[in-house]
């Protein structure tokens, strides 16, 4: 786990213009931000792919981080966003070149896009696109790991809502998983 004193010192430093600490706050997080691509792309060179996307966003975007809530929060939408936009471009890709899946493999949970979680994926854009006010909240907590105090702080939602659309959205994701989840 990552020293939050040491954090805040890191983020300051190279938020001022410090690029040793910009490289040492990334060497730091890096090992956070795949565990959170991870999530959504079990196949590690899709989460590497993702990571390095994420990684590549936080070191560019820092100077607009305002100290509003969780640093590490900030972390976590970058890298959930990221892992999602892989597995957008990887679909599209695989899709143009109409692959095809392997012999005896499920099509339901099995990807043609080197092992991702398909049928999670397929899930999270249903409910994108059916309930999309129900999708920050639910990706931060149950895939990034973020309490809902965390998860109210970045959505600048009170606590009950968040709540509330956590709920709404296992409903929904259990509902298209048949209970896996």
């Amino acid at each position: 786990m990552i020293d939050e004193g040491e954090l805040t010192r890191l983020v300051m430093s190279a938020q001022a213009g410090d690029g040793a600490s910009l490289d040492r706050l990334l060497v730091r997080l890096r090992p956070m931000v795949m565990r959170r691509c991870s999530r959504f792309l079990p196949h590690h060179a899709d989460a590497e792919e993702a990571a390095q996307d994420a990684l590549l966003s936080i070191s560019t975007h820092l100077h607009e981080y305002s100290g509003r809530g969780s640093f590490l929060g900030w972390v976590t939408v970058i890298a959930s966003n990221a892992a999602r936009s892989t597995y957008r471009s990887m679909r599209r890709r695989a899709e143009d070149s109409h692959a095809v899946l392997p012999e005896g493999a499920d099509p339901r949970t099995t990807s043609v896009i080197a092992g991702t979680r398909l049928d999670l994926m397929d899930s999270l854009a249903a409910l994108e696109e059916r309930h999309p006010a129900l999708v920050e909240s639910f990706v931060l907590r149950d895939l990034g790991d973020l309490t809902y105090v965390q998860v109210a702080e970045i959505t600048d939602a009170p606590l009950g809502t968040v709540k509330d659309r956590i709920h709404q959205a296992r409903r929904f994701m259990r509902d298209r998983l048949g209970g896996a989840c």
